[in-house]
């Protein structure tokens, strides 16, 4: 009798507990694929892997840029802003008209709306940054002209 009430119990208890779907979603590392940074926007060799893509709960997007020694983006801006965070290696953020700075792993750049700017790899040591940038509009870049070499060794 003592079984028979235990398992009516366990029964009962189970049968009882809410039911529901989980909403967290989880994208496997290897799942999204690598792509070569354009020619067009970058200088040298980087690779992008897209973390997330914007969407109706998120305005913004994430990836992972990894530059090697000398590569760089072109100049550009961004209409809703962007942050880095340097996760490898060593590179140089610049603005337009400001002092080229030095970035390493563990930094965070705050980079505000329509501020041109590049930033890439030292000439000498690679770096790895996370990107998270904004949405506006449905447009997360502007791109511009390529830093120049005497732009980019200044």
């Amino acid at each position: 009798m003592k079984r028979l009430i235990a398992t009516t119990l366990t029964l009962s208890l189970a049968s009882a507990a809410p039911a529901f779907a989980e909403s967290t979603v989880i994208s496997p590392n290897g799942s999204r694929p690598s792509a070569k940074g354009s020619a067009q926007f970058f200088t040298g060799s980087v690779v992008v892997d897209p973390l997330y893509p914007a969407n109706g709960q998120t305005s913004s997007s994430g990836g992972l840029v990894t530059f090697e020694p000398g590569a760089r983006s072109a100049w550009h801006t961004h209409p809703a802003g962007q942050v880095l965070i340097i996760t490898n290696g060593t590179g140089w953020v610049q603005e337009e008209g400001g002092t080229k700075r030095e970035i390493r792993p563990g930094d965070v750049i705050w980079t505000p709306p329509g501020v041109k700017h590049w930033h890439g790899a030292t000439a000498t040591n690679g770096m790895s940054h996370i990107a998270i940038t904004n949405m506006a509009d449905g447009k997360n870049v502007d791109w511009m002209e390529k830093v120049t070499d005497d732009q980019y060794l200044k």
